[in-house]
């Protein structure tokens, strides 16, 4: 037992639960913590922006497995941690987001910089606390933490009052690490008598899909998942968040599906008699019209999440556990089998209908063209982190993850302004990897600041700006839905992305023809620094295939030449 302060017992907990790197703004209610944090062995990044801090943590998350931490002060130092909260909310990522409070004797007085943040983000948290006792505080963190990264992962406030910073109570260095919380049990052990019921209809299926989400990627299921594919012979389709959970080049691999998903993956699930959905939550941008989805199938649904089965859609054989002792159990009960009528229609439907695009040598350049330049420069080997638009669909679509680590994006808030940030905390989290941004030059400005935080830190993200001078997703729905009616949309006006980098010391070039392209990526690559890379692509570009909102996913536009 050790008498501490609390900003002390603070930094005890961080180091005992392996952090060692937080990304923080002070504030005045923090400075207790930031002295205590000036003698700690741990790593302090200071954004420019309390929102890119959060984002920060959560692709440092994402991209390591570990729990991301981030921090900031009372008032609107909290409130703009808000968009990256609920960002990792929505995408399951483990975060603990440490915010200061005015002391305690104030609370509810609306005193300077006061903000009931534990209610704010009570709907886009695992759980919040507001530490009301200093001897209060080591058990609360230490619960944050296990909240953050057991079961469904997720994001855990803690709220700290500068009065509980400063106040002296108990340190127990001994104190367990087997937290016990009264109604939190996360089941991961799969019921074996459901797993056999599904095995069953596996068995018996004709033409069954697998249906993966980004549950694989965070229980690291991906050999699993390989292993019951190949077994039974099931086609596997990924969501956004799933992708790198499957070898891109095998036969068996439909790529997305979805509104931007791939023709041949929407028809096979629309075709299909058996869907096997694992770790994925049947959200609108997967299922379309939830009356059309799927008529034929039957569905099973493999989740650790109780809440996420037959919320959306309804299944025949729920099984609610960790998908990798899940699918470890299945595997030893189902058999092998061909389904070569199966495969061979799905063969015709990817022919039918490829992913297809054409560059020319004097054309506009084709987004789709500069990222398979740079998967194939990078040979699939970066860690590739996306802004929200059409660029972030070109990215799904067209380069091909060979590790579900490697893709960082939001997928569930589609957070305009997660990219760039983002990256820089999976380059932090993954040095000896490259990473790279690709941006759109709507959401590139919405924490453009954080260049500022990349070049101070000699942060080496490579930022690959696709830039049409508009808002492009809503601009491709105004001209398709909406009679080009192009309100608000328009970005002609968009500064000198290349300046922009100069002025932060950040070394960038302009590109505007095929032949630039592939030495442009060449040079950003050779240099272990930032490097802004401003692609001119074609103004009116579309993503293809798409599924308008409110349709049935066969429904699909499937676009062609512009």
């Amino acid at each position: 037992m050790t008498k501490l302060t609390g900003a002390q017992i603070l930094i005890k907990v961080l180091k005992q639960e392996g952090v060692e790197l937080v990304f923080g703004y002070p504030g005045g209610v923090l400075i207790p913590i930031y002295d205590a944090l000036y003698d700690a062995d741990i790593r302090h990044i200071l954004p420019r922006h309390e929102q890119g801090g959060a984002h920060a943590a959560d692709g440092y998350a994402r991209a390591t497995g570990k729990v991301g931490v981030c921090i900031g002060t009372s008032g609107p130092g909290a409130t703009n941690l808000v968009t990256g909260i609920a960002t990792a909310y929505m995408d399951s990522v483990p975060l603990v987001a440490i915010t200061g409070q005015v002391q305690t004797s104030l609370i509810g007085g609306d005193a300077f910089q006061e903000v009931d943040i534990t209610g704010i983000t009570r709907p886009i948290t695992k759980h919040n606390y507001l530490v009301k006792d200093v001897n209060d505080l080591q058990r609360i963190l230490k619960e944050a933490f296990h909240i953050a990264r057991t079961g469904r992962p997720g994001p855990v406030l803690v709220d700290i009052p500068k009065d509980v910073s400063v106040a002296v109570g108990i340190y127990n260095s001994k104190l367990s690490d087997n937290i016990e919380i009264r109604g939190y049990k996360p089941n991961y052990k799969g019921h074996i008598g459901q797993i056999k019921k599904a095995v069953e209809l596996i068995n018996k299926a004709k033409q069954p899909i697998i249906y993966a989400g980004g549950g694989v990627k965070i229980s690291g299921a991906t050999k699993e998942l390989y292993e019951l594919a190949k077994t039974i012979n099931a086609p596997v389709a990924l969501t956004l968040m799933a992708l790198g959970s499957f070898p891109p080049d095998d036969k068996l691999y439909l790529g997305m599906l979805g509104m931007h998903g791939t023709y041949y993956a929407n028809m096979s699930i629309n075709h299909s008699d058996l869907i096997i959905a694992i770790g994925a939550r049947f959200d609108d941008r997967v299922t379309g019209k939830l009356e059309e989805f799927a008529p034929n199938a039957q569905i099973i649904h493999i989740d650790i999440d109780p809440a996420a089965i037959s919320k959306n859609v309804k299944v025949d054989i729920p099984i609610v556990g960790d998908v990798k002792t899940v699918l470890t159990d299945m595997l030893n009960y189902v058999k092998e089998k061909e389904h070569k009528e199966w495969l061979k229609q799905i063969d015709v439907w990817k022919k039918q209908q490829p992913l297809t695009y054409n560059q020319t040598e004097s054309g506009p350049l084709k987004p789709q063209y500069i990222i398979e330049e740079i998967y194939n420069l990078t040979k699939g080997e970066a860690i590739i982190a996306t802004e929200v638009g059409q660029h972030q669909m070109w990215t799904a679509q067209y380069y091909k993850f060979t590790n579900p680590r490697h893709f960082i994006s939001s997928g569930g808030l589609g957070t305009m302004g997660f990219g760039l940030p983002a990256s820089m905390g999976a380059q932090l989290g993954c040095p000896d990897k490259r990473v790279i941004c690709i941006a759109g030059d709507g959401s590139l400005q919405m924490n453009i600041q954080e260049l500022a935080t990349i070049r101070e830190h000699n942060i080496p993200v490579i930022i690959a700006l696709l830039n049409n001078s508009y808002l492009g997703m809503v601009r491709q729905w105004q001209e398709l839905f909406f009679k080009k009616r192009y309100m608000a949309t328009d970005l002609v006006k968009n500064p000198n992305f290349t300046k922009i980098a100069n002025a932060y010391d950040i070394k960038a070039l302009k590109i505007t023809k095929k032949s630039e392209v592939v030495p442009a990526i060449k040079e950003a690559l050779k240099n272990k620094e930032p490097y802004l890379l401003d692609f001119i692509i074609n103004r009116e570009e579309n993503v293809f295939p798409m599924v308008p909102a409110g349709a049935a996913v066969s429904n699909m536009i499937l676009g062609g030449e512009n």
